[in-house]
């Protein structure tokens, strides 16, 4: 019985968003220019990401550790921080709000197959994260979820389900542990 046959699998037309040329260079770009650039120079990183149709707001902190797959995906309100070796494995797109920290190694994953059909089809799915949140260390962050306004989201938690607004959430999956106080 076969259930899945990845010689019939097929990147769909247009799903990078741009063209191959493009998408290397932005790989060649991300690894040199912007990888090796000091920590300091957080505007030399948002000018990189901008040229790649980034929209990227103002004071954002964005890590040199920091893997970007597709930056024309991306949307990051202002004064946002992105965090040592976090993932943001953009095949959708991801709009994160203002104020808001993705703490390091946290993974935002828009991407997945369907594993229901035998040529295991690639998808992708928006991943939206509202002002003032924070997802503390290690977060993974599910394809199609959105985390309202004022998260957080607990350490090595695994987001697959919507989070509600000014809500503390924690655990694998992410559960409720109470509502924030909000002054």
């Amino acid at each position: 019985m076969t259930i899945q046959n990845l010689n019939l699998y097929k990147t769909p037309e247009n799903f990078r968003g741009k063209p191959k040329f493009i998408v290397q260079l932005w790989w060649v770009v991300q690894k040199s220019l912007f990888r090796t650039s000091p920590q300091v120079l957080y505007g030399w990183r948002r000018f990189l990401l901008r040229c790649f149709g980034a929209q990227i707001g103002k004071k954002v902190i964005i890590r040199p550790t920091a893997q970007i797959t597709y930056p024309w995906k991306i949307i990051i309100g202002d004064y946002s921080w992105i965090g040592d070796d976090v993932v943001l494995y953009s095949l959708g797109k991801i709009e994160i709000g203002s104020n808001t920290v993705i703490s390091q190694r946290s993974y935002l994953c828009t991407g997945t197959h369907d594993y229901t059909k035998i040529d295991f089809p690639i998808y992708a799915k928006k991943i939206t994260i509202k002002n003032q949140c924070w997802l503390a260390t290690d977060v993974f962050v599910a394809p199609g979820k959105t985390i309202k306004e004022g998260c957080i989201v607990g350490a090595r938690s695994s987001v697959f389900n919507d989070l509600e607004e000014f809500s503390i959430y924690a655990g694998t999956p992410a559960k409720l542990i109470r509502k924030r106080k909000v002054e």
